[in-house]
């Protein structure tokens, strides 16, 4: 019988403490145990269990949102966000950018939560069907070849940013596409990272653990292919298949399992910690949609080598892999790596929505290239 989770303590120091003026004066791009510490509000306002998304239902008609266009029309008006005192939103994931931080949060599952604050206890999952994945929310409500256009035009402002990423070496970016089969992993590779170089961008994608990785923790495996400095690396499946399959399956008990969550939970505060900025992507497909696209791979015997029977096996299984994740969307769902779930039945949409996430947060890094050397502008290349 595994051990209990252990119960909470203090946030360990991952790093020397710094006093006086040039410590106040720096603000780290990613949180550190005692910016989390800092940036906990004094008197809990969210929990888990009133995801914000609950006050636009999916199926009702209320007030227009915010939309993207609104979002991009302010954004370069607007200041950088710095974390403050009573603000739980750690940066670079919180946007200044009103409109689009109204937009973002929407489909978030609630407030990010602390994890350390709530080691033992269960948490609560949240209500995956409030979040329609036929929904556009990021559409320039232009027409589908108008959000193309826009999504290239991302791409390459990705490749720009990315540019300055590879040359500033002060972060790591770890990008975690998560999702049901066919949701889209793949297509989301190809259509928002397509016009990065390769130099700095590398892909990993998961499958069943080889009889070495089982001799290790379930961990290991990842930690070995997480970026440098520099880097951006895109999994493709995560971690978090050890809390779906393993679930669903009831390979674990609810106990390991809450203790899995809490082991991913310290592990992605520990890159945190060190310098890596982590987005966690959640591509939300309906039934139906998938349906469509699993036998689009049958009927089309160019496609056949992308469908695997076991897939309809993990379809028959729908409703508890729902559930599964409802539950970890819930309990990891931090301040230093934050879900978004993308509504992803529009192919187009998903890609949208993830190059506008992925935008902001490498645009509140502030990068920079290196300062020049002052002995190279003296040389002349004969």
């Amino acid at each position: 019988m595994p051990r209990p989770p252990a119960p909470a303590k203090p946030p360990v120091k991952t790093a020397p403490a710094r006093t006086g003026p040039a410590a106040a004066a720096k603000t780290l791009p990613f949180p550190t145990s005692e910016s989390i510490q800092n940036a906990r509000p004094t008197a809990k306002t969210a929990t888990v269990k009133t995801p914000a998304v609950k006050t636009v239902p999916a199926k009702s008609a209320p007030a227009k949102p915010p939309r993207h266009e609104d979002a991009s029309a302010t954004a370069a008006a607007e200041p950088l966000h710095k974390p403050g005192d009573n603000d739980i939103n750690v940066y670079p994931f919180h946007s200044q950018h009103k409109p689009l931080r109204k937009l973002w949060q929407q489909w978030q599952p609630g407030q990010p939560q602390d994890s350390r604050d709530a080691r033992g206890a269960k948490p609560s999952a949240i209500d995956l069907a409030a979040f329609d994945p036929s929904a556009k929310p990021f559409s320039l409500d232009k027409g589908k070849q108008q959000d193309k256009e826009a999504v290239f035009k991302l791409a390459t402002e990705l490749d720009a940013l990315q540019n300055v990423f590879y040359a500033d070496r002060r972060f790591k970016l770890l990008v975690i596409l998560q999702g049901m089969d066919a949701a889209g992993k793949d297509g989301t590779l190809r259509g928002v990272f397509s016009q990065m170089t390769p130099l700095g961008v590398r892909t990993v994608g998961w499958k069943a653990p080889t009889e070495t990785e089982k001799a290790r923790d379930y961990l290991w495996r990842l930690h070995l292919q997480t970026p440098a400095s520099g880097e951006i690396v895109v999994f493709n499946r995560s971690q978090y298949e050890d809390v779906l399959v393993p679930v669903v399956n009831q390979w674990i008990t609810p106990e390991q399992q809450a203790q899995r969550y809490a082991q991913i939970n310290d592990f992605e505060r520990m890159l945190s910690e060190t310098g890596t900025v982590i987005v966690k992507f959640m591509l939300h497909i309906s039934k139906d949609e998938q349906r469509q696209r699993l036998q689009e791979r049958l009927d089309d015997p160019c496609k056949h080598w992308k469908f695997d029977e076991g897939d309809l096996k993990v379809r028959a299984q729908w409703n508890e892999y729902q559930q599964a994740y409802a539950q970890l969307l819930a309990a990891t769902h931090t301040p230093w790596a934050p879900w978004t779930i993308v509504p992803a039945d529009s192919k187009t949409h998903r890609n949208l929505m993830i190059a506008t996430v992925l935008r902001e947060v490498l645009s509140n890094l502030d990068l920079k290239y290196p300062p020049g050397a002052p002995a190279l502008e003296k040389i002349k290349v004969k």
